[in-house]
């Protein structure tokens, strides 16, 4: 489709959509860059690729990864590359030496409506502030992350049943599907990018940390049933429960609210039937699926169904 030399550079499964979409679509990637194998197993004694770098690797692309983005060697080989293009996808921040040598410079896609929600952890926080509406966004790197201009955006609603990896799916698709008419746009020379609006209200979204996870049961019970479903799949909110003499880990991945007004005490917890109830402020928060530390995720009734009679159990 076009003789531009692209280099992309991405690491998890959110990038692999992408660099799949420009190489089925004709596009000359000539290079990926990617992080670093990483041990795994018990006794960390196996190397684990990036699920990019195990998708280059299918399709035969060269694949560098460079410990520091700063390494001469590193950028040597990325000279030697030659690229036109550099497009980052859910990356590392690059040095300018490294995003400034390609003659087209460095575009890069992020899952949020630029200028909300920068940082590390766009989709989770999103949906944990209660937002209706997300997208992704084509921009040119600078120095400042996550502030250069704009080439292009796409909108995606967020519903109420929707959680943190609905919409890292459909921001994955819609995202990929971006990047490649971004690169068509470039190619042809019709890219128009527009500062950012800085008259909106910027929202961070920083990295997150298993401190940022756990739940705070005096919030309100429609700001706690956001940060489960913004935390849904990983990394999971979570809170303490207290079972008798046993205190573990309660992670929750689904629950629903039901606005009422009750004179429970806030955060008691209450079981009925096969069900699970929090009183919150506003209201009851069910809880409908949820995991033990050190056991599978499984459904509410099955968890209820292995309590003992008459148990009383207190979250925290």
């Amino acid at each position: 489709m076009t003789d531009m030399r692209i280099v992309f550079m991405g690491t998890p499964e959110f990038a692999v959509a992408s660099l799949r979409a420009l190489i089925e679509n004709g596009i000359n990637v000539v290079g990926v860059v990617t992080m670093p194998d990483k041990p795994k197993g018990r006794h960390q004694d196996s190397l684990q690729p990036s699920p990019v770098k195990e998708y280059a690797l299918s399709v035969g692309l060269p694949v560098l990864q460079p410990i520091s983005l700063k390494d001469p060697q590193f950028i040597e080989q990325l000279r030697t590359l030659n690229p036109d293009l550099n497009i980052v996808v859910a990356f590392r921040m690059l040095p300018e030496v490294v995003w400034n040598l390609p003659r087209l410079g460095t575009f890069n896609l992020h899952a949020s409506l630029l200028p909300k929600y920068r940082g590390a952890a766009p989709i989770n926080w999103a949906i944990i502030n209660g937002e209706a509406e997300t997208g992704v966004t084509t921009f040119f790197l600078k120095h400042e992350i996550d502030t250069g201009h704009i080439i292009f955006q796409r909108r995606l609603p967020i519903s109420e049943t929707d959680d943190a990896g609905s919409i890292h799916d459909q921001l994955m698709d819609m995202g990929a599907d971006l990047v490649v008419e971004t690169v068509r746009a470039i190619a042809q020379d019709a890219v128009k990018p527009i500062p950012q609006d800085e008259s909106i209200t910027y929202t961070p979204a920083p990295k997150i940390f298993k401190d940022t996870c756990r739940i705070d049961w005096t919030k309100s019970g429609k700001q706690i049933f956001n940060f489960v479903r913004g935390l849904s799949p990983y990394p999971g909110a979570w809170c303490l429960l207290h079972n008798g003499n046993k205190q573990m880990e309660l992670k929750l991945f689904k629950t629903h609210f039901q606005a009422l007004e009750h004179v429970l005490p806030l955060g008691s917890c209450h079981i009925q039937g096969d069900t699970l109830y929090i009183a919150v402020t506003g209201g009851l928060l069910w809880i409908d699926e949820l995991q033990l530390a050190g056991r599978r995720r499984m459904p509410t009734a099955d968890f209820v169904r292995g309590l003992q009679k008459g148990v009383t159990l207190v979250i925290e």
